[in-house]
């Protein structure tokens, strides 16, 4: 079970850092598979929401899936028909995400009930997700390559640290083996 798991995890690893390392050489290619991948994203999502609704027994949550679907379906074809148009609306989601998310953050960090250290953690991490969403509002062009960026260095990171797991896996399992072992031995 242990070879299995960290064989898995390194080769995980070793895939995300091919991604990364692609990513980094190419990476006007790295914003059009973003876009590529909210299509598929798109395109999966229809077909669970037209399974959703052919799953429901009344006609309310029928409706409303079909048009979800067909919503995502149109998503999808504009995603692969005008990359670029796709490619500025995805920075604006995530800018939103960001400033929503940051403004979250840096109210919860005057919430009670937590240690101060937590506090100023999340005040920080507002502060910071708040100035990320205005800058990619302010300047979306960037923010798309700022997105291909982030990409690459989490697919690196990501790469290394499953690397590293199925590493500390295989080894565990190494010594859990010897102490089976032992035991069969005493």
């Amino acid at each position: 079970m242990f070879k299995w798991s960290s064989t898995t995890l390194i080769l995980f690893g070793i895939l995300a850092v091919i991604v990364g390392i692609l990513a980094i050489t190419w990476p006007g290619v790295t914003i059009l598979a973003l876009v590529i991948l909210f299509a598929v994203y798109a395109f999966m999502d229809a077909g669970l929401q037209g399974a959703r609704a052919f799953s429901s027994r009344s006609a309310g949550p029928v409706f409303g899936h079909l048009l979800l679907g067909l919503i995502d379906l149109a998503a999808g074809v504009v995603a692969l028909a005008w990359p670029a148009p796709t490619a500025f609306v995805l920075v604006i989601v995530v800018a939103a995400w960001a400033l929503a998310g940051g403004i979250a953050e840096f109210f919860a960090g005057f919430q009670s009930g937590e240690t101060a250290g937590s506090r100023a953690l999340l005040i920080l991490s507002g502060l910071v997700s708040v100035a990320f969403g205005v800058l990619l509002f302010a300047r979306p062009g960037v923010g798309a390559g700022t997105l291909a960026l982030v990409f690459r260095l989490e697919s690196l990171i990501y790469g290394f640290l499953q690397i590293t797991a199925g590493s500390q896996v295989r080894h565990l399992g190494g010594d859990v083996r010897s102490l089976s072992e032992l035991r069969n031995a005493a």
